[in-house]
């Protein structure tokens, strides 16, 4: 059995069988998102099984009752795969697979499962499989009765070596090679962010919890046409476009791939490529659903991950986002009493309140202006005039000899394009 037949399922799966085991009490915010995570996976839901139960057992995950019930259901439903609501062991899926007799996954492998639909972009496609290798290497033994059969393979394995070792062996492999891949993408995009930072191009980063509207907001800024369906995970390539502010400041904004409780560790490994963007941003638009129960505690999750990738100090802005949704929410900017984090209520759908972001971009970027003495010859007109209509004038004096001598406050680095593009040398007009 080759890679890509372990990772590939055999066959489709359509009718899903629902489980979770909360410790103190079922949530139904909790249940809703699993419902929708599955159906994202574009799968059935044809039942759900729900418990509270103190400590989980080791074998089955679920108590020996629980494991009857959960067969009975499937076999009433007709059930193709049971998934659980939480990270089970290798261990517990075997067990639990051979005592119901259907194959059973967990969050960790539907989220994986997800990801690899979504997956568009060659570096995009390579972190997915990464995560799945990753995974699946702790998981080899489940349900393949081959595995343990002895299989000498001339020219191809060594004497006595068994199909499970054989299986190892090639993941092994594959997972070498993708990180070789993985790094060539990091070295790309570490000389595209060097060839910013040398034209001092700020990079701005949209994150948040999955389905918080990033996407849309992310159009909604810079004219693009990002994929933004209503759907967890719908984003999952990174995406870049400049943002130009009304005052003609250039950005650069970058949509990611959302965050989600429990976002499992592997992908969070295997996503480095990707989440760099967020760790070598300047300013981080942390968008967040308005409408939801459990806000703070997504809030908490999404600066979790932000905590794991080292980019908690980058500054934030939080942005509460889908206002239209509550007629009785108005658009609006706050500056908590406590605290740097300005936050600011707008719906991306309609736009209204994105002038307050805006403002507050520009503010986030001006602390990087600089007061600038310019001598500017007669034939520099196209530059002066440029500076006025981006109000970056303060003071003009005419020359004798011709020429004005202008004091000008803006970014270093657009004065220097500026003049890049006038084809004048900003080191004989200071």
């Amino acid at each position: 059995m080759s890679v890509n037949q372990i990772v590939t399922k055999a066959e489709a799966i359509q009718r899903a069988l629902l489980v979770q085991i909360e410790t103190n009490g079922i949530s139904v915010e909790l249940l809703n998102e699993f419902t929708e995570l599955v159906e994202s996976a574009g799968l059935d839901v044809v039942g759900t099984i729900t418990s509270s139960r103190r400590i989980h057992d080791a074998h089955f995950f679920v108590g020996k009752g629980k494991v009857d019930e959960i067969t009975q259901q499937a076999i009433q439903l007709n059930a193709d795969v049971i998934i659980f609501n939480h990270s089970l062991s290798p261990a517990q899926e075997r067990n639990l697979e051979k005592q119901i007799n259907v194959r059973v996954i967990d969050r960790v492998g539907l989220i994986l499962d997800i990801f690899a639909q979504r997956a568009r972009s060659y570096e995009g496609k390579l972190q997915v499989e990464l995560a799945q290798l990753q995974h699946l290497s702790t998981r080899l033994i489940r349900g393949w009765t081959h595995l343990e059969r002895q299989k000498g393979g001339i020219g191809l394995r060594g004497p006595g070596e068994t199909q499970l070792e054989t299986d190892r062996r090639l993941i092994g492999q594959r997972i070498k090679m993708i990180n070789r891949r993985l790094n060539k993408v990091r070295k790309q995009r570490l000389q595209s962010r060097q060839q910013r930072q040398k034209n001092e191009m700020p990079v701005i980063s949209l994150v948040g919890y999955t389905n918080a509207g990033k996407s849309t907001l992310f159009n909604y800024l810079t004219g693009a046409d990002v994929e933004a369906a209503d759907q967890l995970f719908a984003t999952l390539d990174p995406t870049l476009r400049r943002l130009q502010t009304k005052s003609g400041r250039t950005a650069i904004l970058t949509d990611t791939v959302g965050f989600i409780r429990d976002l499992p560790h592997d992908l969070i490994e295997s996503f480095q490529a990707t989440l760099e963007e967020v760790r070598e941003a300047d300013l981080l638009i942390h968008v967040i659903d308005v409408d939801q129960d459990q806000r703070q505690q997504r809030i908490d999750e999404v600066n979790r991950v932000i905590e794991i990738i080292n980019a908690a100090n980058v500054p934030q802005i939080e942005v509460y986002n889908k206002i239209d949704i509550h007629p009785e929410m108005k658009a609006r900017f706050e500056t908590p009493v406590q605290g740097p984090v300005a936050r600011i209520w707008l719906s991306s759908v309609t736009g209204d309140g994105v002038e307050h972001l805006i403002a507050a971009i520009e503010k986030h970027l001006s602390q990087n202006i600089k007061p600038h003495i310019l001598n500017l010859p007669m034939s520099a007109g196209h530059l002066r005039a440029k500076l006025f209509d981006i109000g970056a004038v303060r003071h003009e004096d005419v020359k004798k000899e011709g020429g004005w001598a202008l004091e000008v406050e803006l970014e270093e680095f657009r004065l220097h394009k500026l003049c890049e593009e006038a084809s004048l040398d900003i080191s004989k007009l200071q």
